[in-house]
C-alpha cells in the first residue's frame, strides 16, 4: 500500500489540532502558522488526557497530565500494534464517558491519530465510512490518506490483528 505521509506534497495542518466531537481532538507535532511558517504544536494543559503515537521530546504535555504514548509507524502494523490502537481507542471512549477532555496526536495529525480516532467513533455506532468522513471534515482532507489504514479501518480492527497474528 502506498502512503503519503513522507512525501513533501503533504502539507502541514494549518492547526495545533482540531475537535472531532465534543471532548475529542485530533492533532500532530507541528502545523503551519498564520506566519506561513512551520511551528511546533507543544501541549502544555490543554487536555486531561494525551495520547502519544509518536514521541518527539519537548512536545508536552505538563506533569500531571495522563499520557499514553503507543510509538507506530505510518504504514503496515503487527498484531501487537494494532492491539494497542485498539486499546488506545478503548482509552479514549473511557475519558470521554467520564467528561476528560482527550488529544490523540502523532505528526501530522492526518494518519496515525485518524486510526485510533475513527476506531474510538466506530465503539461508539459510527460507521468506518462516517467516522473518516467526519475526521476529514473537521481536520483536514488529508487526514487518513494512508489508504492502508482506510482498509484496516473497513476491515474491522480486531480481524486485521487476527489475519495478523495468523500470518506471522
Amino acid at each position: 500500500m502506498r502512503t503519503r505521509g513522507k512525501q513533501p506534497d503533504v502539507p502541514a495542518p494549518e492547526r495545533p489540532w482540531s475537535e472531532i466531537v465534543p471532548g475529542l481532538w485530533m492533532g500532530g507535532h507541528e502545523f503551519r502558522g498564520r506566519s506561513g511558517r512551520l511551528e511546533f504544536a507543544v501541549v502544555r494543559d490543554e487536555f486531561e488526557v494525551v495520547q502519544s503515537l509518536l514521541r518527539l521530546p519537548g512536545y508536552g504535555p505538563d506533569p500531571g497530565v495522563e499520557h499514553h504514548v503507543w510509538p507506530i509507524p505510518d504504514g503496515p502494523l503487527d498484531g501487537t500494534q494494532l492491539a494497542g490502537v485498539i486499546r488506545l481507542a478503548r482509552a479514549v471512549n473511557e475519558a470521554l464517558d467520564s467528561g476528560r477532555r482527550v488529544l490523540v496526536r502523532c505528526y501530522h495529525g492526518y494518519n496515525r491519530s485518524g486510526l485510533v480516532v475513527a476506531h474510538a467513533l466506530g465503539q461508539r455506532g459510527r460507521s468506518p465510512d462516517e467516522a473518516i468522513q467526519l475526521i476529514r471534515a473537521r481536520r483536514s482532507a488529508w487526514a487518513l490518506h494512508n489508504e492502508l489504514f482506510v482498509e484496516y479501518l473497513r476491515a474491522g480492527l480486531s480481524t486485521v490483528r487476527l489475519l495478523e497474528e495468523l500470518a506471522e
